[in-house]
């Protein structure tokens, strides 16, 4: 039987998949509304909440496993992985499955994407090292 922490990469990749799945439900249903390429303002603001809200969300799953600096980058890696894959199909197809928001903005949604990628990606890098392992 697997210990709680042996779990991580499988809670991960949930954690991840979740993330990309309402993510996407969100912009879909409601991006018109908020992903507004044409104002700076909007677009730094949006690139500037990712960082404490995915480093939150990623620090508190290498927390909840009590993960060591290698474990953290796994997990991370495991946690962007399934948005990664499926973005692809999306911003391929961005016109088709966003029909809220005009085709120009995959480009801006496409580099937003990366941006939330490598910010959950550099948390895991960055961890800081945790006390002794038990």
């Amino acid at each position: 039987m697997k210990t709680q922490k042996e779990n991580y990469p499988l809670v991960s990749f949930i954690v991840g998949f979740l993330v990309w799945l309402s993510a996407t439900v969100l912009f879909r249903v409601a991006g018109q509304h908020f992903f507004i390429v044409d104002n700076e303002f909007v677009l730094i603001t949006l690139y500037i909440i990712l960082i404490p809200a995915l480093g939150l969300l990623a620090t508190t799953v290498f927390n909840k496993f009590q993960l060591n600096n290698l474990e953290s980058v796994k997990s991370a890696a495991i946690m962007v992985l399934p948005g990664m894959l499926l973005d692809t199909v999306c911003v391929q197809f961005f016109e088709k499955i966003f029909t809220n928001m005009p085709e120009i903005y995959s480009k801006t949604f496409a580099s937003w994407l990366m941006f939330a990628y490598a910010t959950v990606l550099v948390f895991g890098l960055l961890r800081k090292k945790q006390g002794t392992e038990k």
